[in-house]
């Protein structure tokens, strides 16, 4: 029988281990709800197939050869400059029907002579430029092959801050790579190259994107596309921490323009904004910093037949909030002409709806055909 001082010694000693024990396992369980572990091997394993390496080729003129006879005379009667040599260049493409339509940059193929593309198998096939568009570096390539593998798109307005994702491409010829970062923000312009900000509405992501990635996919964690990869936030050319994507639901809507029109259906509101910040807010005397307010309205414009004016603050564009001129362009550039959509407006602190119906830039609701068949 034990003597009272070691019954008290033991549950002294049970006591202390039930204290430190409950806490662990508290933490344990815890800590497995809020790391919540994502499994991006699928989207991997469906992406690496639909991603393409494409190799293009341009003529390139040597510089002496331009600054004494520009090529003009001489190609002119003889079809080519002795001045001008092969350069090839590479990128890589999304494939986005099994029967082998293709997306990429602008920049990859632009001005190329010939494009070659390679799959990840390695099969090769020559291709075709469908069609361009330089104003959002988007270009629609077409290969004669069947049953092949293709990414599906998915709403880029449903991508959230955040939100994991895979960039898969061709960086420094290093064929099928897939990198993963989240997405760091929405709408984002850029000024490339040393030019000015740009017209588009990007994603931006941390994902590694490197040289050659230009044209690749940025998949979500179901494996669906979401963007194409176009563009580094770097001094030197390589990754710096940031790469920018543009977003699916713009490359959806310009793909089909390519294919059905040969040319973007562009469509536009008829109003010149201005961001609001506090200042502004305070200046024009509104209770709410969101939304874009109207400075101007184009009178044979999309805006002015429907009844906006200077002076109301548009909060919403067919149901997207717009709180930037980059989102009100992004949602633009998902619509066409003829489109009807529900602009919300503020106006004289009263909430109004007003159904506008998107023009072209010739004021009317036509779509044009650059190769009417």
């Amino acid at each position: 029988m034990e003597n009272k001082p070691m019954k008290i010694f033991k549950m002294l000693f049970i006591s202390i281990m039930f204290a430190f024990l409950a806490p662990i396992g508290s933490f344990a369980q815890t800590s497995s709800k809020v790391s919540g572990y994502v499994d991006m091997t699928t989207a991997a394993e469906r992406s690496v197939n639909a991603v393409v390496y494409i190799k293009t080729e341009f003529m390139q003129k040597t510089s002496v050869w331009d600054e004494f006879f520009g090529g003009t005379i001489w190609e002119h009667f003889f079809g080519s400059s002795p001045g001008s040599y092969p350069v090839q260049a590479a990128g890589s493409g999304v494939i986005v029907t099994s029967d082998g339509y293709i997306v990429t940059n602008n920049h990859v193929v632009e001005d190329a002579v010939k494009v070659t593309v390679t799959l990840n198998d390695k099969r090769e096939y020559e291709g075709t430029i469908v069609g361009t568009d330089p104003k959002t570096d988007l270009a629609v390539l077409k290969i004669e092959a069947e049953g092949l593998s293709y990414l599906e798109f998915d709403n880029s307005d449903n991508v959230r801050i955040g939100e994991w994702v895979l960039a898969v491409g061709n960086p420094m010829n290093l064929t099928s790579t897939v990198t993963a970062g989240i997405i760091s923000a929405k709408a984002r312009q850029l000024a490339l190259s040393g030019r000015s900000k740009t017209e588009e509405s990007y994603l931006q992501t941390d994902a590694a994107v490197n040289s050659g990635n230009s044209g690749g996919a940025l998949v979500n964690a179901s494996g669906k596309l979401v963007g194409i990869n176009t563009a580094i936030a770097s001094g030197n050319g390589y990754y710096t921490g940031y790469s920018f994507a543009i977003p699916s639901n713009i490359v959806k809507k310009i793909y089909h323009d390519i294919k059905e029109y040969g040319q973007v259906q562009q469509a536009y509101i008829g109003v010149s904004i201005a961001e609001l910040n506090a200042s502004l807010a305070k200046e024009y005397e509104l209770e709410d910093v969101r939304g874009v307010y109207v400075a101007e309205v184009d009178d044979e414009g999309a805006a002015a037949q429907s009844g906006l004016q200077a002076g109301d603050v548009i909060t919403h564009i067919g149901g997207t909030p717009v709180n930037s001129l980059a989102e009100v362009r992004g949602v633009l550039k998902t619509k066409s002409p003829g489109d009807k959509v529900a602009v919300s407006i503020v106006r004289n602190k009263e909430k109004l709806v007003k159904n506008v119906t998107l023009l072209n830039n010739k004021g009317t609701t036509e779509l044009f055909e650059k190769n009417p068949r």
